[in-house]
């Protein structure tokens, strides 16, 4: 089975391009939500955590997002860290995953694709694209934040013009039936390709 990597900067709708395949039948693997339920299920995962960030890393209910995300995301040697605990784990639990899977290829929808080098695991990569004030609109409506945070977000992630230099692919994801467009004939091509 093709491995196809989907990534895109926060706020360019890469979940919703991953939901386009996953509605064409393509099994998708969003590394994202299986990383925040490793953080909640792997007992390495939460000591390390809790060896490098402290006590408050984990409340009651499970891994304390926003005071890691306060801590990772202005601290760019502590992120590439806490990445490091993460990530091994990630790609472990995909491997067993993949091997359940069935078809000509499979989604694996990854914020930092390029970042990690997690682009060399894959047979073809697609690089979904926004324009910056859009991608701050969408995370202003989605989520709780503020601009501050969400910049602070951003200047962790590369920029869509040196990631462009390494996809394959790149779907500009403005209008949604221009972008449900571009998966179709996209998941045609990729199809044909086996």
């Amino acid at each position: 089975m093709k491995i196809v990597g989907l990534t895109g900067g926060i706020g360019s709708g890469k979940t919703t391009v991953a939901t386009m395949f996953k509605n064409l039948g393509v099994p998708v693997y969003i590394a994202d939500v299986e990383a925040k339920k490793l953080t909640n299920s792997s007992k390495v995962i939460r000591r390390k955590l809790i060896e490098l960030l402290g006590e408050e890393a984990y409340s009651d209910t499970g891994l304390n997002r926003s005071f890691v995300a306060d801590r990772i995301f202005q601290d760019v040697e502590l992120l590439q860290r806490v990445n490091q605990i993460i990530h091994p784990k990630v790609k472990a639990h995909f491997k067993r995953w993949l091997k359940k899977q069935e078809g000509v290829y499979c989604i694996k929808e990854v914020a930092i694709l390029f970042e990690n080098g997690g682009y060399k695991e894959c047979d073809y990569t697609i690089l979904v694209t926004a324009p910056k004030s859009l991608k701050i609109e969408r995370l202003l409506q989605r989520d709780a934040t503020t601009k501050e945070a969400i910049a602070a977000r951003m200047k962790n992630q590369w920029s869509d013009t040196k990631k462009i230099k390494l996809a394959h692919t790149v779907i500009e994801n403005i209008e949604l039936e221009e972008t449900q467009k571009s998966v179709l004939k996209l998941h045609k091509k990729l199809l044909k390709s086996q």
